[in-house]
């Protein structure tokens, strides 16, 4: 499964997140398993950001895609503090190093500040005309964010957003602009970390097709083709039953049930960040 990003290039509908990864010192060796075991698996996709750690999670998934970084569609993030057009470079520069990489494959603005978007624009163009970044997109941004986003000059490649089961808000109008302007969503803590796991109605679905709570979680966030996701796994095991959920078709009758579970959004309501 793959979503097309508007440069007409391909991306997993299933990568892998980072945050809250390089935390602690005794998990490193499995948190860096897992990563290269997820590459093996095909999730290729991989995000991380200047956030995360204070850097320490850059660090860690440069030190697991070393030698392996041609495989690798690579994420990272500016924070809005550092979102000038010089800011913007500055920070893009400090994560390749930490990334131990000469380039990234798409770099977001983490989630609107008080800079202008045009201003972080300048800083993103910059990036790309150096050849230090492919492509820029946004994360958190809700649809008049978009609008406003959109009407400058330059081609955004995703909106990285919270979507899953608990928190389907961007359904009502959100999603449906993006499916109309061709720019895919790219879902984060699409488990809402673990949160889902206990309901119900998960268990039920799953029990039908032999698989698990959180495949059915993945299953249902990558049912639309505009979307993909980057749950994060901390364990081999985890990201092998998340690389699983990618062969779980749900069904009518199944989504009918989560629907009742999860009701759908009956009318605006504000993007929720975690």
């Amino acid at each position: 499964m793959t979503v097309l990003l508007p440069s007409g290039e391909t991306v997993p509908a299933l990568g892998m997140g980072t945050w809250m990864m390089a935390e602690r010192p005794a998990r490193r060796s499995a948190e860096i398993a897992t990563l290269r075991t997820g590459l093996d698996l095909g999730l290729s996709l991989i995000d991380t950001a200047e956030m995360y750690g204070s850097g320490a999670s850059e660090e860690l998934v440069g030190e697991a895609v070393a030698g392996r970084r041609d495989e690798v569609f690579l994420v990272s993030k500016v924070l809005p503090s550092n979102a000038s057009a010089a800011g913007t470079v500055r920070a893009c520069e400090a994560s390749l190093r930490r990334l131990g990489t000469d380039r990234l494959d798409l770099y977001l603005l983490h989630w609107r500040g008080s800079m202008p978007f045009a201003e972080t624009l300048k800083g993103f163009e910059a990036l790309v005309d150096a050849g230090k970044i492919r492509y820029w997109g946004v994360s958190n941004l809700d649809l008049s964010d978009m609008r406003e986003l959109t009407a400058l000059p330059g081609s955004c490649q995703t909106n990285q957003i919270l979507y899953n089961l608990s928190r389907r808000g961007p359904e009502h109008d959100l999603l449906p602009w993006h499916a109309s302007a061709g720019i895919p969503v790219m879902a984060y803590s699409p488990v809402e970390q673990g949160r889902l796991l206990d309901f119900p109605a998960l268990a039920s679905v799953a029990a039908r097709h032999d698989a698990t709570p959180a495949q059915v979680a993945l299953a249902w966030v990558l049912r639309l083709p505009q979307v993909c996701a980057i749950p994060k796994a901390g364990t081999v095991e985890h990201v092998r039953e998340n690389a699983r959920a990618l062969e779980l078709r749900l069904s009518p009758e199944d989504l009918a049930d989560l629907d009742r579970a999860f009701p759908p959004p009956g009318g605006p309501s504000p993007l929720e960040m975690l």
